[in-house]
């Protein structure tokens, strides 16, 4: 998907290009940082507030199909604002991001096909992350939009440790639902008429979502397909993949109150 440009972080993103190693908003600071699953070197992008003095929570944002871009750096940035550590997670590997629509549909099949990868990617951000010193390791959520949204459930059904777990206009399909283990609490995020993911999709994630007894609950936002929160996407509808300035700022405050909701002690 192409980057979302968000008007509250204009002059945000004005500071950062594909390039950008480090920005400085303020209190909060982000950088580059390179983290590693097994041999494969991964690049995200780690930004937090530097006047909190105490342990605060994490919020792992994974990309879309295009990559670790300007939008995921931005949302960890807007994110961190809150008081919350930011990783803008890299599921591909350092140097790998699509320059084409065709070239992402590749390589997110190349994870959609694997999904063992597709978690074991996911869980060295979530090491990295518990890493870091000022981290709350008790209170760690993780967001994806479009294929990350995907790659954040299925983190969640290996079981792993973490508070909540939100898609966003993501995939909801998994090869083998009744192996889930999801400790998580659940968000998912979708526009009501997405046609890139089907009814069928949706029941079968609920059904599991029962069979597992999780702490969940969905939201579809009327009038949306796919990649609503997308500027770029145009607002023909009926392309299947769209922006839906409604659904994108009641999206937004859903995942605010999400936050909230888990983070409060």
């Amino acid at each position: 998907m192409s980057v979302i440009i968000s008007t509250v972080l204009l002059a945000v993103s004005m500071l950062l290009t594909a390039s950008t190693a480090y920005s400085d908003t303020g209190a909060v600071t982000g950088a580059v940082v390179e983290y590693k699953q097994g041999d494969v070197v991964l690049e995200g992008y780690l930004s937090y507030n530097k006047a909190k003095t105490a342990k605060v929570p994490a919020v792992i944002i994974v990309h879309d199909w295009m990559g670790v871009g300007d939008f995921t750096k931005e949302q960890a940035n807007r994110i961190a604002e809150f008081g919350y550590a930011a990783l803008a997670a890299d599921i591909y590997g350092k140097g790998m991001r699509p320059k084409s629509a065709d070239e992402a549909g590749k390589l997110a099949g190349k994870y959609k096909g694997n999904r063992q990868l597709m978690r074991e990617r996911a869980k060295a951000a979530l090491d990295y992350v518990r890493t870091l010193d000022y981290v709350d390791t008790s209170r760690i959520v993780v967001i994806g939009y479009c294929f990350g949204g995907m790659v954040a459930l299925e983190l969640a059904r290996s079981g792993a440790d973490i508070a909540g777990v939100v898609s966003i206009h993501g995939g909801l399909d998994t090869p083998d639902a009744k192996s889930s283990k999801i400790k998580a609490k659940v968000l998912v995020l979708r526009g009501a008429d997405d046609p890139f993911v089907p009814k069928e999709d949706v029941e079968a994630f609920q059904n599991e979502m029962r069979h597992v007894g999780a702490d969940w609950y969905l939201t579809a936002y009327g009038n949306a397909v796919h990649a609503y929160t997308n500027p770029k996407a145009g607002t023909d509808n009926a392309k299947g993949a769209a922006y839906n300035e409604k659904a994108d700022k009641r999206s937004w405050t859903a995942l605010k109150d999400f936050f909230q909701e888990i983070f409060s002690k």
